[in-house]
């Protein structure tokens, strides 16, 4: 099979999206690597940005395709015009996966879309301006010509079908992985049982319900003085402005920081340190860094909205994102002597998931894509 893989949102900075499509694509590798009967390429385009220097060796089995071509000029043309198909840019493929609700046009290959959650149709207003303009109007007649749609999670899974009114065999199920420092950063958790402060972990925007998360912290400094120091890592958004003049404020002042995004090397000091993670949002896809944390034997404190649950499992009792002082009183047991027991369930349920199981869901989702545009093709249907 000679798969394309769309790899621009991991061409700069590897937020959830990014981190999801450069580890499927070593996992995708590493089952080439093994069969022998897969071709794995990625595609880039940007007119300043190149891919990482090391990309190259780190991936050693994947062909590149770097256009040198403005991103949004390349994305108003796709998304608007379906042209230029993607055979004039990187050649033909059997199977072209998109990391957007929108695909990549095509004149011979299966597209696949990637659509993560479904925030663009519920919180457009909050997005990038490319988003707002192009995904609500056009995600659902993308994905509806999409030959198979890849979701993360059962949760997102169930929504996607349901909101965009998808064939359920085209929408396929490809949860993340466990990162593969986890078990080190676990050792090292072990050696060094000091714990610095409590993590957030996710873009600062209005759906990640940081505004709950700083009350139940100000209500946990009154009962704990010496607690631990918030962390905020994460992009800033315009909606985080409220909560960082809040945090100027007592009786948080002194003792919050945002750290604005932060590069592997940070964030994986950051869940070595960490106290706990505590993801209150609103809305969920998967919860990557809740995953991550678990792996790394880091106890966590969720919301029972979105897909949190079912990540979680056992690890962890969901919370109402608005019941601040539900997350306090979890936040102080953890404080107070259940951080061991829940960090051992975390590590239990991350054991899970894990990214050779993401790839081979890929692969099944890429086959099926194949199959279903053959038979498209078969009866005279067309694609973009």
């Amino acid at each position: 099979m000679r798969i394309l893989v769309d790899y621009r949102p991991a061409l700069r900075e590897r937020t959830g999206v990014g981190e999801f499509v450069h580890e499927l694509v070593k996992a995708l590798a590493g089952h080439a690597e093994r069969d022998r009967n897969d071709d794995i390429a990625i595609f880039t385009s940007s007119w300043k940005d190149r891919p990482a220097a090391g990309l190259a060796s780190e991936l050693p089995s994947v062909r590149i395709h770097d256009a040198r071509i403005p991103v949004r000029v390349l994305v108003w043309s796709w998304n608007r015009m379906q042209w230029p198909p993607i055979e004039w840019l990187a050649g033909s493929h059997d199977v072209v996966h998109s990391q957007s609700p929108l695909l990549i046009p095509s004149s011979g290959a299966a597209q696949v879309v990637t659509i993560h959650d479904l925030d663009f149709l519920r919180h457009a207003d909050q997005l990038s301006a490319e988003i707002r303009r192009d995904y609500p109007a056009l995600a659902r007649s993308h994905a509806a010509r999409a030959h198979g749609v890849i979701v993360s999670s059962q949760y997102a899974a169930g929504e996607v079908t349901r909101e965009l009114q998808l064939d359920p065999t085209r929408v396929h199920v490809c949860p993340p992985g466990r990162p593969a420092w986890a078990d080190d950063v676990r050792r090292r958790r072990a050696s060094s049982p000091n714990r610095k402060h409590i993590l957030f972990m996710g873009t600062l925007s209005l759906r990640k319900n940081v505004g709950t998360l700083l009350e139940a912290y100000a209500r946990l400094r009154e009962i704990k003085p010496d607690a631990p120091p918030l962390v905020l890592a994460g992009h800033r958004t315009p909606a985080s402005s409220r909560w960082e003049a809040r945090c100027e404020e007592p009786p948080l002042k002194g003792h919050v920081t945002i750290t604005g995004y932060v590069e592997s090397a940070r964030k994986i000091d950051l869940y070595k340190d960490a106290a706990m993670l505590v993801l209150p949002s609103y809305e969920e896809g998967f919860g990557l860094p809740v995953l991550e944390a678990m792996a790394c034997g880091v106890p966590v404190i969720v919301s029972s909205r979105g897909s949190l649950p079912e990540v979680v499992g056992g690890a962890a009792a969901p919370i109402d994102p608005d019941d601040a002082p539900g997350f306090t009183r979890a936040m102080q047991a953890i404080l107070d002597g259940d951080a061991a027991d829940a960090g051992a369930r975390g590590v239990t349920q991350a054991a899970r998931y894990s990214w050779d199981a993401c790839a081979a869901a890929a692969r099944r989702a890429y086959q099926s894509a194949i199959e279903v545009r053959l038979r498209g093709s078969r009866s005279g249907e067309t694609g973009s």
